[in-house]
C-alpha cells in the first residue's frame, strides 16, 4: 500500500530535524518540496539521495493529480516537505493530503517544527487561547479583515515578509489601537533571531531605524475584555 508522510523541516537551525524524519526522508521512495533547491541542502547535510520532485503554489494542482495517480498505481512511500516547517501552514500540502485521502492513500504526520509556536510561546502574550491567520491578504479583503481582528480577543498569530512588516505593523496600531502589545519574532532558530516586544508604536519605531531581513512571525495581544 502507498503512503504519504508529511515531513516537517527545521525553520532555520538543522539541527532541529527529528531522527524520526531522518529516517523517512532516507527510506521514502519519493520526496515532494516545495522548493528543490532548499530541500537540496537539507538532504545534503544528512547525506540524503533520493528523487526529489517539486510541488509549490503555481503547480499544485497539475502536480498533484500526477502525484497521487502514481502512488495509486505503485506501492510507493512519499514524503512531503516544504521549505521550512510543517507542509501545509502557510505553505502547499492542504490539496495533496486531500486528494491522498480521497483515494484511499494512507497519511502520516509526524510531529516537528513550525515557526508560529516558539514565537508565540516566547512574545509573552497569553498563549493558553490563540488565532492562528498566517498572511493576511495583500489588498482584497484586507480592511475587512482588520476590523473583524481589531474585535478578536484571543492571541493573534501572523506572519508577513520584512517588505511589509512596517506597513502591517501600522495597520495593526491603527484598527487594533496603539496600546496594543505585541512580539515580532524574525529569523527564529538561526544565527541573528531576535524578538523585539512593546506596544505597537514602540516596535515600529525599533523597526523604522532598522533594515529589515528575514522570516518574521508577529503575535499581537487580543482585545482587552471589559
Amino acid at each position: 500500500m502507498s503512503k504519504l508522510y508529511i515531513v516537517p523541516t527545521p525553520i532555520g537551525n538543522l539541527e532541529d530535524v527529528t531522527y524520526r524524519a531522518v529516517r523517512v526522508l532516507q527510506e521514502a521512495h519519493l520526496l515532494i518540496a516545495e522548493d528543490t533547491r532548499t530541500t537540496h541542502h537539507l538532504l545534503n547535510h544528512y547525506k540524503i539521495k533520493n528523487q526529489v520532485i517539486s510541488h509549490h503554489k503555481f503547480n499544485e494542482h497539475k502536480k498533484t493529480e500526477t502525484i497521487v495517480e502514481d502512488l495509486v498505481k505503485k506501492d510507493k512511500i512519499a514524503a512531503l516537505v516544504s521549505d521550512a516547517g510543517m507542509p501545509g501552514i502557510s505553505d502547499p500540502g492542504y490539496l495533496l493530503i486531500r486528494k491522498c485521502l480521497d483515494n484511499n492513500i494512507e497519511i502520516e504526520s509526524l510531529p516537528g517544527a513550525t515557526a508560529f509556536l516558539p514565537a508565540l510561546i516566547n512574545s509573552g502574550l497569553p498563549c493558553d487561547k490563540f488565532v492562528f491567520e498566517g498572511f493576511l491578504p495583500h489588498k482584497k479583503g484586507r480592511n475587512k479583515r482588520l476590523k473583524i481582528l481589531a474585535e478578536e480577543e484571543r492571541t493573534m498569530v501572523f506572519y508577513e515578509s520584512p517588505y511589509r512588516l512596517l506597513k502591517t505593523l501600522q495597520q495593526f496600531a491603527e484598527y487594533f489601537g496603539e496600546e496594543r502589545r505585541g512580539s515580532v519574532s524574525r529569523e527564529l532558530t538561526k544565527i541573528y533571531e531576535e524578538n523585539i516586544r512593546g506596544t505597537l508604536p514602540e516596535i515600529i519605531d525599533y523597526y523604522s531605524q532598522k533594515k529589515i531581513k528575514g522570516e518574521i512571525v508577529i503575535i499581537v495581544e487580543g482585545k482587552n475584555k471589559k
